[in-house]
């Protein structure tokens, strides 16, 4: 074989599996290349860490900080995206989506420049998911998620999620279409499965269904130009010409229908009345079975938040309804920013540590210090143990040197207080030893 074969081609026809193993072998024998391969190892990881960094300080920061900041994080995402990383991009840009759409429902954006970036973002998301599938089932149920339960963004279209969800994906965001529309006879959620419906259509190439769909539609001109674009595309001329010829000679008129005023519910009057945690999940309960809590959560959430900046309650109130909605991070984000009370945030704390958990070090501090105030046995008993989780949260960090300057300072303050003392050493925390001038 000649030296100067070109192997591209046949080395696109590997899988990914094996030209890993390939080149994984390779760089075993030549440390040039396992440096290069290292390098860039640790530039993508570094890149990714930063990219999350950036998206855990943008949320307390104005809408140009703000912006500015997630559109650094989407350029991160596009490069590596471009570059052909093999890196799992796919959390980056779900919580990237995410992020922002939840922003959006707070900032004032009159520019529509952070509406921009959520539809970059979504886009990128897709691209991600194609990359390097997630389980398609759950990337089913976050764009079910999105699309009934969302504030009506970002605009999902299932044609760039298509091979990402595979059949498994699909046939579940089918399901659920169906569901709605047997049980649903009107409302913006019967309207989000239909379009769904004729999307699913078009990305399984069902040409039958998607013609019976369009068809079924009020007569207006883009309609019939979409079923002839669809006929003509699948090969059937004949029937194409022929709807189009039906088309021009239609002259029906579409008259608008009558404008129904829908009943305020029960649910709505009581949040209204006593707006809190409790009312704000009966809301969404009864939206939800109705299609309209799209709408409806946007206003009662944006009541919450005026509650929330003016008092601690209520800002705890606001936690505690997103929590029961199952968003954690919306629950952290409006809990950093609306001061929810001391108690409230350790709870957070919890979870939020396993993720993020340089965010929770100024939580725990705060409680350990609170707890010593007391001046009791069985707080200083308790200030010992989240001086332990306090220390596991900064090994997580990779802060650990930092905790034992925390714990010398600390000690140092409260060293005349013998029983906080003997509790931190039964907890077993080694107290480093005082630095001698």
């Amino acid at each position: 074989m000649s030296s100067t074969t070109d192997l591209r081609p046949y080395l696109r026809t590997l899988d990914a599996e094996t030209l890993a193993d390939l080149l994984h072998a390779h760089a075993e024998r030549d440390p040039v290349l396992r440096q290069i391969l290292e390098s860039r190892f640790v530039t993508q990881g570094s890149d990714l860490a930063e990219a999350h960094r950036l998206l855990d300080t943008a949320v307390m920061a104005g809408n140009v900080e703000y912006a500015a900041k997630v559109g650094s994080v989407l350029d991160t995402l596009q490069r590596l995206l471009d570059a052909g990383s093999r890196a799992d991009l796919a959390p980056l840009a779900r919580r990237t989506v995410d992020d922002i759409s939840e922003m959006l429902e707070q900032l004032d954006d009159a520019s529509g420049e952070i509406a921009d970036r959520l539809d970059r973002a979504a886009e990128l998301y897709a691209r991600a998911c194609v990359a390097r599938p997630p389980d398609p089932e759950s990337l089913a149920d976050w764009i079910l998620e999105v699309e009934f339960d969302g504030p009506g963004r970002p605009v999902i279209d299932l044609a760039d999620f298509a091979s990402a969800l595979g059949e498994k994906g699909i046939a579940r965001i089918k399901s659920t279409v169906d569901e709605v529309l047997a049980r649903q006879p009107a409302g913006s959620k019967r309207e989000t499965a239909e379009r769904l419906r004729e999307e699913l259509a078009e990305v399984s190439g069902d040409v039958d269904a998607l013609v019976a769909i369009l068809a079924a539609k009020p007569p207006r001109v883009d309609v019939s130009l979409k079923i002839v674009r669809v006929l003509r595309a699948a090969g059937r001329h004949s029937e194409a010409i022929a709807h189009a010829a039906r088309a021009l000679t239609h002259d029906k008129k579409e008259e608008a229908p009558p404008v129904v005023e829908e009943p305020i519910p029960l649910s709505r009057k009581e949040f209204d009345e006593n707006p809190g945690c409790v009312t704000y999940l009966a809301l969404r309960e009864e939206s939800l079975d109705t299609g309209r809590w799209v709408a409806q959560r946007k206003t009662a959430l944006a009541r919450l938040r005026e509650l929330a900046a003016g008092s601690t309650d209520a800002a705890d109130e606001l936690v505690r309804a997103l929590l029961g909605e199952d968003r954690a991070d919306e629950a952290w984000r409006a809990a950093v920013r609306f001061e929810a009370s001391l108690a409230t945030r350790v709870e957070l704390a919890e979870s939020r540590s396993i993720a993020h958990p340089a965010e929770t070090i100024p939580i725990y501090r705060e409680h350990v210090e609170e707890l010593i105030t007391r001046k009791d046995p069985n707080s200083y008993r308790e200030a010992a143990r989240q001086l332990r989780k306090l220390r596991a949260v900064h090994k997580k960090a990779g802060t650990t040197e930092e905790f034992s300057a925390y714990l010398g300072t600390v000690v140092e303050i409260h060293k005349r207080k013998t029983r906080l003392i003997a509790e931190v050493k039964a907890a077993r925390i080694a107290i480093p030893k005082p630095v001698k001038a």
